[in-house]
């Protein structure tokens, strides 16, 4: 009997992430990873299946061909691996008011997700193609939708609330919060590696070319960086964080009246990109000798550590710091500099452990630990779904 495996979508404006999965004994087993950059024309597929490694091209334009997109790839699965594909898990960034937890999908539910667009209509609809693909391609197929938002439902209500008329809050507009999916994975890590900080009150920040941060007390969300939408919070690689409103205001009067220029402009255009004018990829900046580009990097660190304060007022105290994500994880630069702005925490780094990626990079004396502790969003949405099929 070949095996059951079950395939992850973790769809982006520039890539579509893919995890592969045997669904073996009630549990998702990992078997390999995949990932599609796109750009003009054909994209290539890498793809890992234990040691081995695997390229093809894909001959189909994700913008306007995606099905063709979707197709080639499952054909290239298909023919690499030996077992069915017999469900899809797919990360939707927006849950909103309605999804708390992870749903199976169905044209009720598809259709749910569809009404949320308008609150996130950059990540939204990209996960809605590859959800259609699959429908289209696969109508047999079972498939699941993790929610980003979904893990912050457990903030309360004041945490969540903006300063605006209460009918606005009622309707929907309020903080909601994302990288759900990486936070329930560093909740549950900490669990089996850090039991007695799992139980305290940790900040997490998932810094990659999206960052946010999260306070988490006992495992569960209790504030985090970003509010209504995925700009708000610390600065990005393009995206600009926290910004005054009135700046928008005056930008609006002074030729970005446009809506779709200034959300262009907001989610492409600002961020360490801006503000170095040179890259939002912070290896890019680390290496560049332009005072533009320490900038960046000083401002990006200068903020974290004041949105650490911010959440450890919201937590009452901090025991722990974990860092993760591609930054959190790989940059043992961009990390000591947000330990030293945390020092008058209690926060002390041992050098050659951070060096290392040690998981534990805090000395014995400090007052809070601090942790680098790999993500991965694509268990999560396994193990979602498979508690879902179950």
């Amino acid at each position: 009997m070949s095996e059951a495996i079950l395939l992850t979508f973790n769809a982006g404006s520039s890539s579509l992430k893919l995890g592969l999965f045997f669904r073996r004994d009630g549990q998702a087993r990992a078997l390999g990873c995949g990932k599609i950059d796109f750009g003009n024309g054909s994209h290539g597929l890498r793809l890992t299946i234990g040691d081995q490694q695997h390229e093809a091209d894909i001959q189909a334009n994700h913008e306007t061909e995606f099905p063709s997109l979707i197709a080639q790839t499952l054909d290239y699965l298909t023919s690499h691996l030996s077992g069915d594909l017999v469900a899809a898990a797919h990360r939707v960034v927006h849950g909103g008011l309605e999804f708390q937890a992870p749903v199976l999908l169905d044209a009720g539910t598809i259709e749910r997700i569809e009404g949320l667009v308008p609150l996130a209509p950059l990540h939204q609809p990209q996960a809605l193609k590859a959800i259609h693909a699959l429908s289209e391609l696969r109508p047999q197929l079972a498939q699941t939708a993790s929610f980003d938002t979904a893990f912050h439902t457990t903030q309360a209500d004041l945490v969540r609330r903006l300063a605006i008329p209460r009918h606005l809050h009622n309707e929907g507009i309020r903080r909601y919060g994302f990288h759900g999916l990486s936070y329930t994975f560093i909740a549950g890590k900490l669990r089996k590696i850090a039991p007695d900080v799992a139980g305290g009150k940790v900040v997490a920040a998932h810094l990659g070319s999206g960052a946010s941060l999260c306070a988490m007390s006992a495992g569960k969300s209790i504030d985090t960086s970003m509010g209504f939408s995925a700009l708000d919070g610390i600065p990005m690689a393009a995206r600009p964080g926290w910004i005054d409103p009135g700046a928008l205001i005056h930008l609006m009067r002074n030729g970005m009246a446009d809506p779709d220029r200034l959300e262009r402009f907001l989610y492409h255009d600002c961020g360490l990109l801006g503000v170095s004018g040179i890259s939002g990829d912070t290896r890019d900046l680390l290496e560049s000798q332009a005072p533009e580009a320490a900038e960046a990097v000083d401002l990006f660190c200068l903020r974290i550590a004041g949105e650490t304060g911010r959440l450890a007022a919201t937590l009452g105290g901090l025991e722990a710091f974990v860092f993760t994500g591609g930054v959190g994880e790989n940059q043992p630069q961009i990390r000591a500099r947000v330990a030293g702005r945390l020092a008058w925490l209690g926060a002390e780094l041992e050098a050659t452990l951070n060096e290392r990626n040690e998981t534990v990079i805090s000395t014995p004396s400090s007052r809070i630990k601090l942790l680098v502790v790999p993500t991965d969003e694509e268990q999560v949405l396994a193990d979602e779904a498979m508690a879902i099929l179950a």
